[in-house]
């Protein structure tokens, strides 16, 4: 079993805490590196657990774990947790877990977990759409579609998403979240499998050539999956399209590494915007 054999990897450093006396991590902690990587499965595959589960009409418990050990991790070592899916039956779903230092394998985890009835915890067939999305990740299929227009035909959606980061998540003022430029926009929203929306944005008319990008949100627990990066992308994209020769925006401080990476760069002095840190970011569209 070898690294490259996981499309869904999570990468930890032991902590002081995870360490016994013989210093080694404890055998029961690697039960709960397992769990966190179950977690980063759901994010892999672009499923909001919560959100998705209440789509499905379900939740998945675990049955069963046996784990075996090869050789032991100890503090300060940076853990490869790879997770995948190896069946599907009628409840219940069949995963392996592998952790790895280096190339070196250290513990195996096999897991079944199975799919149940929240309210009474009695099982219920995995929904062929789960099935679905899980197949088509596992044979490394795209998880999410982009789709991009008007506002009167992603409103919905778009502001659904910017209420929870904007007005819930981050306390803005929800009179000032949705404006009269946003019908004059073009808006981007990345949806997930089950038609969930995960990440929008929108561009703005140009002024002199140069478009303004904005209400960049990604759902909570999708961030680092790269589908806030699909959505800007694609914005700046079609600004290249319609012929604009730069794109401007004012990137939250806590997002300006984002942008740098997707080649702005901040111009000027930082500003407070709605009550939180901002700085001006541009990038030049080449012909």
């Amino acid at each position: 079993m070898q690294r490259q054999d996981f499309r869904c990897t999570l990468r930890l450093r032991v902590r002081w805490s995870e360490v016994d006396p013989q210093k080694i991590v404890f055998n029961g902690h690697y039960l709960s590196y397992a769990d966190c990587a179950m977690t980063e499965y759901w994010r892999a595959l672009a499923l909001p657990y919560e959100a998705s589960m209440g789509a499905l009409g379900g939740e998945v418990y675990l049955k069963k774990a046996s784990v075996e050990y090869h050789a032991s991790a100890r503090m300060d070592d940076w853990l490869d947790i790879g997770m995948r899916c190896t069946a599907i039956g009628n409840s219940s779903m069949t995963f392996v877990c592998a952790i790895f230092c280096g190339d070196r394998l250290l513990v195996t985890v096999d897991l079944i977990y199975v799919f149940a009835d929240p309210a009474t915890q009695t099982k219920r067939s995995v929904p062929p759409a789960l099935r679905a999305i899980v197949e088509h990740f596992e044979a490394g299929g795209e998880m999410a579609e982009l789709r991009c227009g008007d506002w009167a035909t992603l409103e919905r959606d778009a502001t659904a998403l910017r209420m929870a980061v904007f007005v819930q998540e981050q306390g803005i003022d929800a009179a000032i979240e949705i404006d009269e430029q946003d019908a004059a926009a073009l808006h981007a929203v990345a949806y997930n499998r089950l038609g969930l929306p995960i990440a929008t944005g929108r561009l703005l008319p140009a002024h002199g050539g140069v478009a303004r990008i904005g209400r960049m949100a990604v759902e909570r627990t999708m961030r680092g999956q790269r589908w806030g990066r699909a959505v800007l992308d694609a914005l700046v994209q079609a600004a290249r399209q319609r012929g604009d020769r730069a794109v401007l925006l004012h990137a939250q401080r806590s997002a300006e590494t984002f942008y740098l990476r997707a080649g702005f760069a901040p111009e000027g002095a930082p500003f407070e915007e709605a009550g939180i840190a901002h700085i001006t970011m541009c990038r030049t569209l080449a012909d």
